[in-house]
């Protein structure tokens, strides 16, 4: 019997690694529908996500939930899809298939870990603390970063920038703003050098 239950459990942690591993082919919407060439998966934008947490250097946040959070807030999308605004699908609906998919999932594990990562991303959904807040901002932040170097690889500077209008006011921690002054001045530099050579080009 006890065998028997081993196996079970194996079994269910392989299927629940295998269908997290759909992220790694699940392509973020937004980008696929302003026709971005090869665009980031979903696990692509939580690896990202999960590097910012191990960076942060504020002494008052728990980097290790971070972290967690980071890497559990889209899981759902391996079942459900990454789904955009321009879905016309209403929050509460889009809440409820990601619940979904969350229960199904975390249904696989062992009753520690399924508590444990379902609490995580209902901590997230909800923004019911100065982690999930702070990686909410992270989240926000390495979209708008993943845009810019897509209109870096493009040679097309602005093209994405109702991206970066999407997020005004959405930024409040200081590393997080320290982050965001870097990457303006970076792109609008990149702006005004682009302005100038079709200037200089024209007959």
């Amino acid at each position: 019997m006890a065998a028997s239950m081993e196996t079970s459990a194996g079994t269910n942690m392989l299927q629940f690694m295998k269908l997290i591993g759909q992220l790694k082919r699940v392509p973020r919407t937004g980008w696929v529908y302003r026709n971005v060439k090869k665009p980031e998966s979903v696990s692509d934008h939580m690896y990202r996500m999960a590097m910012m947490s191990l960076t942060i250097t504020d002494p008052t946040v728990n980097k290790d939930r971070c972290i967690k959070l980071a890497l559990v807030h889209d899981m759902a999308e391996c079942i459900v899809g990454d789904i955009a605004p321009s879905d016309n699908i209403s929050k509460a609906e889009k809440h409820r298939r990601e619940e979904e998919a969350m229960r199904h999932l975390t249904g696989l594990l062992p009753e520690e870990l399924k508590q444990e990562i379902y609490a995580l991303w209902e901590e997230y959904e909800t923004q019911s603390s100065p982690e999930a807040r702070l990686v909410k901002e992270f989240d926000l932040l390495e979209m708008i970063l993943q845009a810019y170097e897509y209109e870096e690889l493009e040679g097309t500077p602005g093209r994405l920038q109702e991206f970066f209008d999407s997020t005004n006011g959405r930024f409040h921690h200081p590393d997080v703003l320290q982050l965001i002054k870097s990457l303006s001045e970076q792109r609008g530099r990149h702006m005004t050098v682009t302005e100038s050579a079709e200037v200089s080009e024209d007959p």
